[in-house]
C-alpha cells in the first residue's frame, strides 16, 4: 500500500499518511516564534521542569577525551541542547536537527548567546530518513516531537541505526494523566482554554487546537516502551511526570 493509499491522524482527522508531514510542518511553522509559550501554554509552564528532569536522567559527562556526541531529533529552537552543553560544561556535542526550517532559524539565532556553542550544529532532516552514517552517536534525545512524527516506528528504527552500540535512547513525550479529578481538570484546561489563548495570542487557535488532539492520539506509555523494544532497543522503562501528564522513556542499544 502506497503513502497516498494509507491514512494516519491529524489530531482528530483521519489524513493520507504522505500528507500529514507537511501538515505538521504548517503548524510549526506557525508557531517556531513562540515555541517556548506554546509549550508554557500546553503545559503550565511544567515543560522547562520536566526538560531539567530528562537532560539529569541523561546526564551528558562532563569529562572525557572523547566528545560525547548526542542527535537531539525534532529540536529545532535547542532548548534540550542548550541543556545538554551546560550540564556537560561543554563536554557534550549536539547535533541538533529538525524537519522545519523555521524551528531551526530559531535555534540557530538563540544558540549565538549561549555560554557553550562550540560542538552544536543544525541539521534540516527527516526523523524517519535521517542523513546521518550508522553508529555515530551516543545518544539521540527527542522532546516533545515524536507524537508528530507520520511513522513512529519507522524514525525509532532510524534512532537505533545512527546510535552506537551502548547508546541511549530517550523521548520525553505528553501522556496520559492517570490521576483521578487531575486527568478531568487537564482536559478541561486542553479543550477549553488552550486554543483560545493559542489564538489570542498568535491570532489563530488552529495549530494548539491540534497539539492538544495530538497528545490524545499518541500511544500510552508500556503501547510506546513496546515500539521502542520492537525497534531493536533494550532495557527499557519509563518515568511518569505530574501525574503522567509527561513521560520520559529510556532504552539502550545493546547489541
Amino acid at each position: 500500500m502506497t503513502d497516498a493509499q494509507q491514512t494516519t491522524h491529524f489530531g482528530e482527522r483521519e489524513v493520507p499518511l504522505g500528507e500529514k508531514q507537511g501538515l505538521v510542518n504548517d503548524v510549526f511553522h506557525k508557531v517556531a516564534d513562540r515555541y517556548d509559550l506554546m509549550n508554557d501554554m500546553m503545559s503550565g509552564g511544567m515543560h522547562r521542569v520536566w526538560k531539567d528532569a530528562f537532560v539529569a536522567k541523561l546526564a551528558p559527562p562532563k569529562v572525557g577525551n572523547d566528545h560525547y556526541h548526542v542527535l537531539d531529533m525534532a529540536g529545532g529552537t535547542g532548548d534540550i541542547a542548550q541543556r545538554i552543553m551546560s550540564a556537560s560544561h561543554g563536554n557534550a556535542s549536539v547535533t541538533v536537527s529538525d524537519i522545519n526550517s523555521d524551528m531551526l532559524r530559531v535555534g540557530a539565532e538563540r544558540a549565538k548567546k549561549w555560554r557553550y556553542q562550540d560542538g552544536v550544529d543544525f541539521v534540516e532532516a527527516n526523523a524517519e530518513e535521517l542523513p546521518f552514517e550508522d553508529k555515530k552517536f551516543d545518544a539521540y534525545t527527542i522532546a516533545f516531537g515524536i507524537r508528530n512524527v507520520p511513522q513512529i516506528d519507522r524514525a525509532l528504527r532510524e534512532a537505533y541505526r545512527v546510535l552506537k552500540r551502548g547508546g541511549r535512547l530517550m523521548v520525553l513525550e505528553f501522556s496520559t494523566v492517570d490521576v483521578p479529578g487531575l486527568d478531568k481538570v487537564y482536559d478541561l484546561f486542553s479543550d477549553h482554554l488552550i486554543p483560545p489563548m493559542g489564538k489570542m495570542v498568535t491570532g489563530d487557535g488552529d495549530p494548539y487546537q491540534y497539539l492538544v488532539e495530538s497528545i490524545r492520539k499518541f500511544p500510552k506509555p508500556e503501547p510506546f516502551a513496546q515500539m521502542i523494544r520492537e525497534a531493536g532497543f533494550e532495557n527499557v522503562s519509563y518515568t511518569p511526570l505530574t501525574g503522567n501528564i509527561a513521560t520520559i522513556h529510556s532504552a539502550w542499544k545493546i547489541r
